[in-house]
């Protein structure tokens, strides 16, 4: 057994790492998490050794079932830790040769460099998964309630500049935010066939001169392609950057479902009613219910674009091939991972249990300045130029406004508009108008969700 200061290069140096540099060196504290990456990395090099020639049949067999231990011991949490475990590659490499000689030849023509950048392809196809799974639940949640809002008849104001604009219903506003969603499951879908890519072969560096089989360990891994050059292959972390931009886009647009949940939850709005469960209370004002979670999620989206930029930052500049830099490619992306897989999972329990509240809603949208732009349509319909129905129309809220008398007895009196045109002011009138593909109206919207649920139906 290697004495306590020997490393994987120690035959090179004289003498022992520094504890300054060890600690600043050792990413076993995080790189831990790919254990069972790097064991199956390990199984597949193991056994493409053992086809090439390179190891006997039986030193596989041992090597692959002194593995297995390892990674029982790990995942049970008996496993000994040794102070020379500078990273995970080390620690299974180190307590496999321990029990079983011949695993001192588990690293026949491999590299650290392409058996790490393999371990952080794996576990980011696999965190792919996960996280586009989840998200799928939680688009089929805010869909679920857009399809109830939709039966339910629900109508409230549509905004620009948090202005209320022209009002749409419910259903609509929530399926924007599915389709919004839907294009970070894409993203997430094209950064993962850029991940999906073995890296198992290239070696330091240059390759070997020994007769590996890239093509054999990848298929035993399950990658969809092998890499075509060494130097890319180990200094590649743009997949790593694909995902943290795909979860710091999904993250604002979380965020931003947040920002409207926290909007309808105040007083001032009153659009919606939060669960228990799902919002804080204050340890002064006894009559504070808190939409926390929601503003969470628009507070980690600042946390998922920092991952992002300083990642980014990390690899500006550097040449090829592997530099100690992308050592720093783990915690970004699984921080990123566990941000956005806890607020996935928190806001979809305080989208799927809130309340909303209808007559609200209906009593905002149903102001008649909402209904402008339907009375300049209706003159369009007469044949006046949109830009002259304007300005009529434009004239008319001035002169309510002014105290000059109500909008609709205005628009009643008025030559061009009359009394017909009158009743596109009543309650709830204007937003069924919406009738245009992808519009806000009943009709359109019946059609979008079916849409919409063809859709998600076709998400993993």
């Amino acid at each position: 057994m290697e004495s306590e200061s020997n490393t994987l290069w120690h035959g090179r140096f004289a003498g022992g790492p520094s504890e300054a540099l060890q600690a600043l060196n050792d990413s076993l504290p995080f790189d831990r998490r790919m254990f069972r990456q790097d064991i199956a990395g390990s199984r597949a090099h193991v056994r493409m050794l053992a086809a090439v020639g390179l190891i006997a049949d039986s030193e596989r067999d041992e090597i692959l079932a002194a593995l297995d231990v390892v990674e029982d011991e790990i995942a049970s949490g008996t496993m000994q830790w040794a102070p020379t475990d500078e990273d995970i590659h080390t620690a299974v490499e180190r307590r496999a040769t321990e029990l079983a000689p011949a695993a001192a030849k588990m690293h026949t023509g491999r590299s650290r460099n392409d058996q790490v950048a393999t371990d952080v392809r794996l576990i980011c196809r696999a965190e792919i998964d996960d996280l586009t799974r989840l998200l799928g639940d939680f688009v089929r949640i805010v869909a679920a309630r857009a399809r109830q809002a939709h039966d339910d008849g629900l109508y409230l104001p549509g905004y620009t500049h948090l202005q209320q604009a022209q009002p749409v219903s419910l259903a609509h506003h929530l399926a924007a935010h599915c389709w919004m969603l839907l294009r970070d499951v894409d993203r997430l879908g094209d950064a993962r066939r850029r991940t999906d890519v073995s890296v198992l072969g290239a070696g330091a560096l240059a390759g070997s001169s020994l007769p590996l089989d890239p093509a054999l360990t990848a298929a035993e891994l399950g990658f969809a392609a092998v890499f075509e050059n060494s130097l890319d292959a180990v200094a590649d972390r743009d997949f790593v950057a694909d995902t943290l931009y795909a979860l710091a886009m999904l993250g604002v647009h979380l965020s931003r479902l947040g920002e409207e949940l926290i909007l309808w939850a105040s007083t001032e709005f009153g659009f919606v009613t939060l669960d228990d469960g799902f919002s804080t209370g204050s340890s002064m004002m006894p009559q504070k219910k808190n939409p926390d979670i929601a503003e969470l999620a628009r507070g980690k989206a600042g946390r998922l674009l920092g991952n992002l930029t300083g990642f980014l930052a990390t690899q500006k500049g550097l040449p090829l091939t592997y530099n100690k830099d992308l050592q720093d490619d783990k915690e970004p992306l699984f921080d990123a991972c566990d941000t956005v897989r806890l607020t996935l999972l928190a806001l979809g329990g305080m989208v799927e249990t809130l309340e909303f509240n209808g007559d609200a809603m209906r009593a905002a949208a149903d102001s008649p300045d909402a209904a402008a732009t339907d009375l300049a349509e209706y003159l369009v319909q007469t044949g006046m130029p949109f830009r002259a129905a304007h300005a009529v129309v434009g004239g008319l809220v001035r002169d309510s406004l002014a105290g000059h008398g109500a909008l609709a007895d205005l628009v009643a009196a008025h030559p061009d508009l009359g009394p017909e045109a009158a009743a596109i002011l009543e309650p709830g009138a204007s937003y069924v108008r919406r009738t245009t593909h992808g519009a806000g109206g009943p009709e359109a919207v019946a059609t979008q969700l079916d849409r919409l649920d063809s859709t998600i139906a076709d998400i993993g």
